[in-house]
């Protein structure tokens, strides 16, 4: 019997929009356009590319401008996304990071490989490198005060909970606990596709060490060891708390960030060019002399609406002016701040990301932050 494509292709169109069908099996990118012919996923156009890369495992067609044979179309009928994934994701380690439709190319790449090719989460594959408690590898990390990248050792250890880095053989450069590192992917920022930003506590300022490795799984699997710490000590510190409740704390993405420029105290201070970030879990605006600084140069924190925080477009009468038009000006109980921004959409941008998070309620270890915060502002 001949395929009608257009009953083919309606049969498709139709389960796509079925529960659990309508994101992408891979990244939850709504309404997929793309299906694997022999995996029986419904994926969408970026993730699609990854899976072209694996002809062995899947095949990739178009749910609107292929052709569509009868026994593929019978085939998805039997699969779809939630049955593939209640395979291939059996056995998410809690801690692994599971790439969103906006994450960089390389975690979503890794996630893919991992899920199909590598198959780490069906159940069968127990000796995964992210997973032992201890990592070590060797990565490039840009130095402090040059933009040469040079190769240093990193060693992860869950026994006491720290990453190490070392420029010589046996004394480590810096000994960071888990307390307070995070890291997060920058390829942008960093300049390389792998790029990863490691930040921790120095004496009460956040510090980054940029890093890459030219191989994507490795750097992914260093991302997801320093994951599976991050969690055991989270997990040590409360053993109470439930799982879902301790993942969204293992790293975190800033809101915001880019440059703007900032005046000092008195508001007469000639305006600086600074990159500043933005992030919630801390309620901390970090500025730094440029994007790819080790060292934050100052911290505001960011209360509540009812502690005397707000913010607004423009600035106060009779303030100096900068080369950037567009202000914003942040109230805190201690001072006035002023920023300029370049462009009115980043004004905007920033306006909206500073009233995301004065509208969070504060949670205890706030208070104490805050405390900290207000000591060191210059």
């Amino acid at each position: 019997i001949m395929a009608s494509p257009e009953k083919n292709k309606k049969i498709l169109l139709d389960m796509v929009k079925q529960p659990s069908n309508d994101y992408c099996a891979d990244c939850g990118a709504p309404e997929p356009d793309w299906a694997s012919y022999k995996l029986g996923v419904f994926v969408c156009v970026n993730c699609s590319g990854t899976h072209r890369d694996l002809p062995a495992i899947s095949r990739i067609k178009s749910i609107r401008l292929d052709f569509w044979d009868d026994s593929l179309v019978e085939f998805m009928k039997t699969r779809g996304n939630a049955a593939a994934n209640a395979f291939y994701e059996k056995c998410v380690p809690p801690f692994y990071y599971r790439p969103q439709e906006k994450d960089c190319v390389v975690l979503k790449d890794q996630w893919i490989r991992a899920k199909y090719e590598r198959r780490e989460f069906t159940g069968e594959n127990n000796s995964l490198p992210y997973s032992s408690g201890l990592y070590e590898g060797i990565l490039w990390k840009k130095g402090k005060d040059n933009k040469q990248f040079l190769k240093r050792r990193f060693l992860l250890s869950e026994t006491d909970f720290t990453l190490r880095y070392f420029t010589k053989e046996d004394k480590p450069k810096a000994v960071i606990s888990m307390k307070d590192l995070n890291a997060v992917f920058q390829p942008e920022k960093i300049g390389h596709a792998h790029g990863l930003q490691i930040s921790y506590l120095e004496e009460e300022r956040t510090r980054n060490l940029f890093v890459y490795h030219d191989n994507s799984q490795e750097i992914v699997s260093c991302f997801n060891a320093i994951r599976a710490t991050r969690f055991a000590y989270l997990k040590k510190v409360d053993p109470n708390a439930k799982d879902s409740d301790l993942v969204p704390l293992i790293t975190r993405s800033s809101i915001k960030e880019g440059y703007m420029e900032k005046t000092g105290p008195t508001q007469w201070e000639p305006f600086k060019k600074r990159w500043f970030i933005l992030n919630l879990t801390d309620r901390k605006l970090s500025y730094f002399k440029t994007s790819l600084d080790a060292l934050e140069l100052g911290a505001v924190f960011i209360g509540t609406e009812g502690h005397g925080y707000s913010v607004r477009e423009g600035q106060p009468k009779g303030s100096r002016s900068g080369r950037w038009r567009f202000a914003v000006t942040l109230e805190t109980p201690d001072r006035q701040f002023v920023f300029l921004c370049d462009q009115e959409q980043d004004q905007r941008e920033w306006i909206e990301a500073f009233k995301l998070v004065i509208s969070q309620p504060m949670l205890p270890q706030h208070y104490n932050m805050s405390m900290k915060e207000r000591r060191q502002v210059k």
